[in-house]
């Protein structure tokens, strides 16, 4: 059994909300740079550029890449073999939530009441999805999710003899409707399968994934190569002022299901695509 202290959790959440705020990945900055090569629109190159630059004064300044720095969403990996000792593990993440959002300057986002509306002031609490896994680590995949593109996701609940092609035209369709809003050129997460709202946390999952990995499943993959064809032919373009690339990846993540059931949640999320993990 190996033993982690509470506050070694805290300190790894509070890095992990700065950076990701601060440092677009190198694989975001990959693919806009390969969506400025593809982009036949030349105000849309322009909107790129300027996403490329931003990115790098972001970093190089330490501001945060977009003014929404978003919902904290924390996914841990914590190993059965982990015994948190001098405090609470959701505690803990909270705390390292609080300061990093605090010291790290980020705007606060969070309100305590869904109709009060009055603002916690630390942009706590997280959202924090815990998986139970072999081994004496915790992996700690932070995800900063802005309120534009969060509020412009979609979930339907198809009939289980469905075909492919209804499901791609429901992502597809979820994009067209979201247009602008979502900030485009966006990454698009899938969840496929499990029930309600386990397809919902497939899809925000789904958007873990490095973007510029594929999906080990060569249908599956398939199916997300068609998909992210079919949205960049809706001509929605670069923070919607039109163009050839609208979403820069499509992530598909599938779980068993009921026989009577064939859920399908969209997550979108913009091209500040903020997510940043460390293993402890």
């Amino acid at each position: 059994m190996r033993e982690i202290e509470a506050k070694k959790i805290t300190e790894a959440v509070r890095g992990l909300c700065i950076k990701a705020n601060y440092e677009l990945s190198d694989d975001m900055i990959y693919l806009l740079n390969e969506a400025l090569k593809k982009e036949r629109s030349s105000n849309a190159r322009e909107v790129i550029r300027e996403l490329i630059s931003n990115a790098d004064i972001a970093k190089k300044a330490r501001y945060p890449i977009c003014q929404d720095t978003g919902l904290a969403l924390v996914f841990i990996e914590l190993g059965q073999d982990v015994k948190i000792s001098g405090g609470d593990l959701t505690e803990a993440v909270n705390e390292g939530v609080s300061r990093g959002y605090k010291e790290g300057y980020l705007r606060r986002s969070v309100v305590h009441d869904p109709f009060l509306r009055k603002n916690t002031n630390d942009n706590t609490p997280a959202l924090i999805h815990t998986d139970i896994v072999p081994g004496d680590k915790i992996k700690i995949t932070f995800m900063a999710k802005g309120g534009g593109c969060e509020n412009v996701g979609a979930y339907k609940m198809f009939k289980p003899g469905a075909a492919r092609e209804e499901i791609e035209d429901f992502v597809v369709e979820t994009v067209k409707a979201a247009g602008p809003m979502s900030c485009p050129p966006i990454i698009v997460g899938v969840g496929i399968g499990g029930n309600q709202e386990n397809s919902a946390l497939l899809a925000k999952k789904a958007l873990l994934r490095e973007v510029i990995k594929l999906n080990s499943n060569k249908e599956t993959h398939k199916m997300e190569k068609e998909i992210l064809a079919k949205i960049n032919g809706l001509g929605i373009g670069p923070m919607g002022l039109g163009g050839t690339v609208t979403a820069l990846s499509v992530h598909i993540e599938t779980a068993p299901c009921h026989i009577a059931s064939l859920p399908v949640t969209v997550s979108i999320d913009c091209h500040a695509h903020r997510v940043k993990e460390i293993v402890i």
